[in-house]
């Protein structure tokens, strides 16, 4: 007798509000049976698919699913985060906030990442459950500022957090509402200063020699070769390699502005040879089962090609890019055109590397390797 896959269902929080999320292996069957059952929708962002809670029917999906399938339910009737939100004075459940339609259709309308969007609407939505007894439109700049400083204190929020916090409820006053600007002058926090990480060209090499799989190598090298996030790499296509102009095309990064870089001989060596093995289809980077490859993979390709370069440290896919920054001052590249292949909006953000390339530091002598020179003279 046929084995019968398993479904099982959890609760979670997309775009703001709850739903019942799907989580199976791979499996055509189901999945053309699940899209076909009214008010199930496919999460791009979070790869399952879904149900808001409010619509939700359990017994329709048994009657739909259970003839091929197995259907585990048994968390639905478990308290899950959403029953465990300690209840404050002038707080609501998750559940109990509605994010105003005019917000979310902004996001939509200004084409936000999907990314960006759960960001806001999570962010937002923890405003308005503080101000549940409010009227939005009449809280004050300066309560804005005390509840910022009361997450500040009793959250221990990051600054990154408070940014992204500040940035979710300006959206409503200031692009939904359309006041202006000064009106609403939050306290920002100031930007720590921290370098980032960057590896070796002797490193890099040794991660992309002692890597064995073709597919996972391409990897690698893409990802440095082309000062790549991996959102970027995720979404590359097959023909967004353009071999005749050994160029790459980089399509909807972020602020959805495309922008091209030179593609490595080295590099197109190696696609050559992943695409006769792989074949892949529509993504340059795809699943052993077709489709686009998961953020999860390739930090997990990154992290054990580190291990068997036997690099100490813990490496992640964005060391890459910050390496092919750093790589290519170093080398003399102008910091405009460095700019322009990260795709960065402010050439502020890349003068960062300006303070990690060794670019100078060969001309001057350590003064500890200056007393040592002078003392073998005597």
């Amino acid at each position: 007798m046929k084995h019968k896959p398993n479904i099982t269902l959890l609760k979670d929080f997309h775009r703001g509000y709850p739903v019942i999320a799907l989580h199976f292996d791979f499996n055509q069957e189901i999945i053309n049976k699940v899209k076909n059952i009214q008010g199930a929708t496919w999460s791009q962002s979070k790869k399952y698919w879904y149900f808001r809670k409010d619509s939700f029917n359990l017994s329709k999906l048994f009657e739909a699913i259970n003839p091929i399938a197995y259907l585990d339910y048994s968390i639905l009737n478990s308290n899950s985060r959403e029953e465990h939100v300690e209840q404050k004075p002038k707080r609501v459940l998750k559940s109990m906030v509605k994010i105003p339609d005019e917000y979310l259709n902004m996001l939509d309308q200004k084409r936000y990442s999907e990314n960006t969007k759960i960001i806001y609407l999570n962010y937002f939505g923890d405003y308005m459950r503080y101000f549940s007894n409010r009227i939005l439109e009449e809280i004050t700049t300066e309560e804005i500022n005390a509840y910022i400083l009361e997450l500040i204190r009793t959250k221990n929020i990051s600054a990154s957090q408070q940014n992204q916090r500040i940035n979710a409820i300006k959206y409503y006053y200031e692009k939904v509402l359309g006041n202006d600007k000064t009106i609403y002058n939050i306290e920002r926090p100031k930007k720590s200063k921290i370098l980032p990480n960057v590896l070796s060209t002797t490193e890099i090499k040794l991660m992309i020699d002692r890597t064995s799989n073709i597919k996972h190598k391409c990897i690698i090298s893409i990802l440095y070769s082309a000062g790549l996030r991996r959102s970027e790499l995720i979404n590359m296509k097959v023909t967004d390699i353009l071999s005749d102009q050994m160029q790459i095309k980089i399509r909807n990064s972020k602020g959805n502005k495309d922008r091209y870089v030179g593609l490595s001989k080295h590099l197109l060596e190696l696609l050559r040879v992943y695409y006769k093995e792989y074949k892949p289809q529509v993504w340059l980077i795809e699943g052993n089962k077709g489709g686009q490859y998961s953020g999860a993979s390739i930090l997990k390709v990154v992290k054990n090609s580190a291990i068997k370069a036997k690099i100490a440290r813990q490496v992640t896919p964005h060391m890459l890019r910050h390496s092919f920054a750093t790589h290519h001052l170093e080398s003399g590249t102008d910091l405009r055109y460095i700019q322009e292949f990260l795709g960065h909006h402010s050439s502020k953000t890349t003068e960062i590397y300006t303070h990690v390339a060794k670019t100078d530091f060969g001309r001057f002598k350590n003064p500890l390797d200056e007393i040592y020179s002078d003392n073998n003279k005597k």
